[in-house]
């Protein structure tokens, strides 16, 4: 596997065709076909996450650029795993990215479809229906370089095929007792094909058929006969399913059917986290996250949640490119990615996470109120309001007592800026008895107001600040990388155990600028209408999707969190302003 820097991608972008573009321009121009027809197949067996979005944007992404559509078709063949909450969660998602689909379709639209089609491969003899248990169909099959045998109901009449057939619909069978086999080749080198199973009894709840069907087809089976049913063009898959091929082309072939071609293309893997259902699944059964939207999950719900906007994920999606081999996509370059984006859309506010007052002792007007820019890249960002006062809190962090040579924050006897505001310096620090810092006295040039400083004063530091009688408690949560492993699916043992223990550090109470909880507080409700709202969204309904983004200076990117109530309001670090996290753990 390799694995490529954020730098190396970035500088390496090319304009040439990827490969599945040249064969969708080769097959057009041959007149081969007239319009392409992707789809998007997932099962909705669980939330959608980064990997997914790599083949929404690219099935999405190629029929947009050649004129053509693509599907939204759910693979719901296992009642066991489905529900109509993956369904809806799997559509908002596409929405979200920016994608409309042509048709919503589901495999089980075709379940008497796919049934017509296994009794045409019966009536060929090309299909079988085999007693034998699941563990003794392991063994007849082999091993990679053993070949398989065949076994007695092989050879089993059509007649009596068809019969068996007709009796395991009708449910006169118990679930593992029988299945429907192809006849292909028990000894070929490709095991898939090895007379494999293409129906199996299920005596279970489907979420739309409900209890009309206890046999269901195998993913085998479904995918490539659902695609020519709908005249898929280019049916797009991931390297996994290169030895599933010649089983596609099978059934196509001795079903004579639309011809649908499969191509594959290599799967997104990023470093730090898992894209494996099942491990995403167990992180939300065991507690180890709050949900599948949790904002340290893999998840496209948990990335919307924590702030990254479908813009930056489709721009990432578009720098990896589409290979034929698998690569180790580094998490930084979509945090790139996140930033570039944000730089450029997200309000600048003041928050000050761990509070220490200045009293600015000089300072004899009970308040006024400053005008600060609401982003510096943004021409026509405009300004807001920003009150200023006799106390205002600073970081903690932004004072040291006894400073060291090129410290340029606040220091006893040192001046910095108030961004938007005054020049200060710093006159006393006041303790309590216990030799605590309580406060800071501070003396304010009054001729060095930003904007129309005449002060003459050059100072080199610059720090945020809020006016205690106007900041306003908010809780922050620090969300990061929700693994300490670079390559958790290669790493050995169990991958929870590389859960970082730091992922969420929460700051019950910081103190914002007035401005924001004005704006979070609008947004605020517009979260809890989207809440009640009882429909998927469009890309069009863009009301439901907008969401607020803010720069807190100094901090990082934060976003409005749906815990947030009227008397707190939540917000979540989206991403930091610099990447931190590489040369910490370097």
């Amino acid at each position: 596997m390799n694995t490529r820097s954020p730098t190396s991608i970035i500088m390496s972008e090319e304009k040439s065709l990827n490969f599945l573009e040249e064969i969708v321009e080769a097959d057009l121009a041959s007149g081969k076909h007239k319009k392409i027809l992707t789809r998007f197949p997932p099962e909705p067996n669980g939330y959608l996450h980064i990997g997914h979005a790599k083949s929404i944007c690219l099935n999405f992404g190629l029929a947009k650029k050649y004129g053509g559509a693509t599907n939204l078709r759910f693979d719901d063949t296992n009642p066991v795993t489905e529900d109509t909450e993956y369904v809806d969660s799997i559509k908002e998602d596409v929405q979200w990215l920016g994608f409309n689909w042509a048709s919503e379709l589901y495999a089980s639209d075709y379940f008497e479809q796919l049934y017509q089609f296994a009794l045409a491969l019966i009536y060929k003899g090309f299909a079988y229906v085999d007693d034998s248990t699941s563990e003794e169909i392991a063994v007849q099959k082999g091993t990679p370089t053993q070949p398989g045998v065949n076994n007695q109901y092989r050879d089993r009449t059509i007649d009596e095929n068809l019969k068996l057939f007709t009796a395991m619909k009708q449910g006169k069978y118990k679930d593992g007792e029988k299945v429907l086999r192809a006849k292909i080749d028990m000894e070929s080198t490709n095991m898939l094909l090895r007379d494999p199973i293409i129906y199996r009894i299920k005596h279970a709840h489907h979420h739309r058929t409900g209890d009309t069907w206890c046999i269901y087809p195998m993913y085998d089976f479904a995918h490539g006969q659902s695609d020519s049913i709908e005249n898929i063009t280019h049916s797009i898959c991931t390297l996994e399913f290169v030895p599933h091929r010649p089983m596609y082309d099978w059934c196509i072939e001795k079903l004579g059917i639309y011809p649908s071609k499969q191509y594959e293309f290599a799967r997104l893997n990023m470093t730090y986290t898992v894209m494996s259902k099942r491990k995403l699944l167990q992180l939300v059964n065991e507690n180890h996250v709050n949900g599948w939207d949790d904002p340290r999950m893999s998840t496209l719900s948990g990335m919307r949640r924590r702030g990254f906007t479908p813009e930056s994920i489709r721009e990432f999606c578009e720098k990896i490119g589409v290979a034929r081999r698998e690569n180790l996509i580094d998490f930084s370059l979509l945090e790139f990615c996140v930033r570039e984006h944000l730089n450029k859309i997200a309000q600048r506010r003041m928050v000050v996470f761990d509070p220490l007052k200045i009293v600015i002792t000089n300072y004899e007007a009970g308040g006024e109120t400053l005008q600060s820019e609401n982003n510096p890249e943004d021409e026509n960002g405009g300004e807001r309001p920003v009150p200023f006062s006799k106390e205002i809190y600073i970081e903690k962090e932004d004072f040291m007592e006894v400073a060291p040579k090129k410290y340029f924050r606040l220091a006893p006897g040192q001046m910095v800026r108030l961004k938007s505001a005054y020049i200060i310096k710093c006159d006393e620090v006041v303790k309590d008895e216990e030799g605590n810092i309580t406060h800071l006295n501070c003396s304010y040039i009054p001729e060095s107001k930003s904007g129309s400083d005449t002060s003459g004063i050059n100072v080199k530091g610059t720090l945020h600040w809020v006016s205690v009688a106007d900041a306003l408690p908010i809780e922050i949560r620090l969300y990061d990388r929700l693994f300490t492993e670079e390559n958790v699916a290669a790493a050995e043992g169990d991958f929870k155990s590389y859960i970082n223990p730091d992922s969420l550090q929460t700051i019950e109470t910081a103190y914002a600028e007035p401005e924001l909880i004005k704006e979070a507080g609008n947004e605020l409700v517009r979260l809890k209408i989207r809440s009640l709202r009882n429909k998927i969204p469009t890309v069009d309904d863009s009301e439901y999707f907008i969401t607020k983004r803010y720069q807190f200076i100094r901090k990082g990117y934060f976003c409005l969190d749906k815990d947030s109530t009227t008397d707190k309001l939540v917000f979540n670090r989206t991403v930091t302003l610099k990447d931190t996290w590489t040369k910490v753990n370097k």
